[in-house]
């Protein structure tokens, strides 16, 4: 069963999370079968590995991690990759899949740049 980690940096700001949890609502409404939860580097929780542990005792056994940094800093280029080969060698039997960072996928940019152009009353 695949499984899916909204992957945040975090904030000492309850309301921050507001559009990272709303990111794992609508995944869960896109596909009701498959468990997601948030995680977050740092000043929140759950971090990454409590997320993992949660999808996995929910019976997954393919997670795939949408970091929702909008660039390639290094939360995205050395933080991350790290605690996934660590996830790795804690769950040998789960296959684990970094995405790249939300803002590194032309489709959101595309998005981004309609959004910021379209004509509203």
């Amino acid at each position: 069963m695949r499984g899916v980690i909204v992957f945040a940096h975090g904030s000492r700001d309850p309301l921050w999370r507001l559009p990272v949890e709303a990111v794992a609502a609508q995944i869960a409404r896109t596909d009701p079968s498959a468990p997601v939860a948030c995680a977050y580097l740092e000043l929140s929780e759950p971090d990454l590995p409590a997320a993992a542990e949660r999808l996995i005792a929910a019976g997954a056994t393919h997670i795939r991690v949408l970091p929702l940094f909008f660039g390639m800093g290094k939360h995205a280029r050395e933080d991350l990759p790290q605690l996934m080969i660590d996830l790795a060698t804690q769950h040998p039997d789960v296959r684990f899949e970094q995405l790249a960072a939300a803002g590194e996928d032309p489709r959101l940019t595309a998005l981004l740049a309609r959004i910021a152009l379209e004509n509203t009353p």
